[in-house]
């Protein structure tokens, strides 16, 4: 018999959670979402999340509530009368009376081996730090942050070259799959949970922009995981000179390069830069205001010399 589900979600992460849950036969009782924001060039138009568009589509209800925190909300929650609530990068707090809703509880799936990397940007940190490892989760959630006890785990490898972008899309299929897989042995009785271990806990904080500059005196791996743990968004980014002025170049892709020199100097006509151990080979940028390329695209189109200074 299929669980009557709340789906809780926001970015395109979750889009392909909520679908397999559908396909897979269960009855989505209401998908909440953060609300529309504002976008467009003057910030005028409100644009609906992916998860609202995406419910949207299959003809389910969506609900977008500011908050969760007051009376009247937790109310049409516990209306639903659901088996369980599923939640992928929601974004909004849960508090204890909508935990307490549902059934049989709430399941959260997270992007990150825990108790490491609890909290907002685990994809992102996972590769900043250099791990080789990360994966998704399924956890039941309780009022601490990440800190529920875990019934299902799918590990997936950290390339040495890949950036937090190809991490996100091969986490969010790996995601969909495990929660439908641990929806179907709840359905049966037959999913257990095991309480976190008391080691091992690290927190992956929001990103600042205040962070996303690069710092060419570090070594070149950790230059290179940096610009690799913030590709595509918020993009680690230097400035250079071009044409006679400073221009923001934002670093999407690199790979690790020998050579050696003046930390931020360029060191030949592919785009190796020297860090204060070994150097970094910029392999996708872009110009303020231009679109992504490749080094040699930008190159044909930009004169910058060995010798030039990042910074």
């Amino acid at each position: 018999m299929a669980l009557r589900v709340v789906f809780m979600g926001t970015p395109e992460f979750s889009v392909p959670t909520l679908r397999a849950l559908v396909e897979a036969g269960h009855e989505i009782a209401a998908v909440y979402t953060q609300p529309p924001r504002a976008a467009g060039r003057r910030g005028l138009e409100l644009t609906p999340s992916p998860v609202q568009r995406e419910a949207e589509r299959l003809g389910l209800e969506v609900r977008t509530p500011v908050s969760l925190k007051g009376e009247a909300e937790q109310a049409a929650f516990r209306a639903l009368a659901a088996d369980v609530a599923v939640v992928v990068a929601y974004g909004l707090l849960l508090p204890k009376p909508v935990l307490d809703a549902p059934r049989l509880g709430c399941l959260n799936g997270h992007a990150s081996l825990l108790p490491r990397w609890r909290g907002a940007a685990p994809i992102q940190r996972a590769v900043m730090a250099g791990d080789a490892e990360t994966g998704m989760v399924v956890m039941r959630m309780e009022e601490g942050l990440d800190t529920g006890p875990v019934a299902a785990v799918q590990r997936v490898a950290i390339a040495p070259d890949m950036t937090a972008g190809d991490l996100h899309d091969a986490l969010m299929t790996a995601g969909a799959e495990l929660m439908t897989a641990a929806l179907a042995r709840l359905e049966a009785g037959e999913l257990a949970f095991t309480p976190q271990a008391d080691e091992g806990v690290t927190y992956a904080k929001k990103i600042e922009k205040a962070e996303t500059r690069v710092n060419w005196t570090l070594p070149a791996v950790t230059v290179h995981n940096h610009i690799r743990g913030l590709s595509p968004f918020p993009g680690a980014w230097c400035e250079g000179e071009i044409g006679g002025r400073k221009e923001r170049l934002k670093l999407l892709r690199s790979a690790l390069a020998t050579g050696s020199g003046e930390p931020g100097s360029i060191l030949d006509d592919r785009l190796t830069v020297a860090c204060a151990a070994g150097a970094v080979r910029l392999v996708e940028l872009q110009r303020a205001g231009g679109k992504a390329v490749s080094a040699s695209e930008f190159l044909r189109g930009t004169r910058m010399q060995e010798g030039t200074k990042l910074s």
